[in-house]
């Protein structure tokens, strides 16, 4: 059980990165270093951005659950 957690632990990790660097910089900082200033029009729709933080949230919430789970089943 501890493995198979571990393993969905890591793949949310992944995902959550991925996720977190699709988001559109709010200027300045290191998003403006990696292309982050530049205006696309693929990224501009809000209905797009909402969509999303609601998956990037959901995901955030489901990773911290299982960290905390995998942190109860490993004592």
């Amino acid at each position: 059980m501890i493995l198979g957690l571990s393993i969905v632990v890591i793949a949310l990790s992944a995902l959550l990165i991925l996720l977190v660097l699709l988001h559109k910089g709010k200027g300045g900082g290191l998003s403006d270093l990696f292309g982050g200033g530049v205006t696309s029009s693929l990224g501009g729709s809000s209905v797009v951005e909402r969509n999303l933080d609601m998956l990037t949230i959901g995901v955030g919430i489901l990773w911290f659950l299982l960290v905390v789970w995998l942190g109860m089943a490993s004592v």
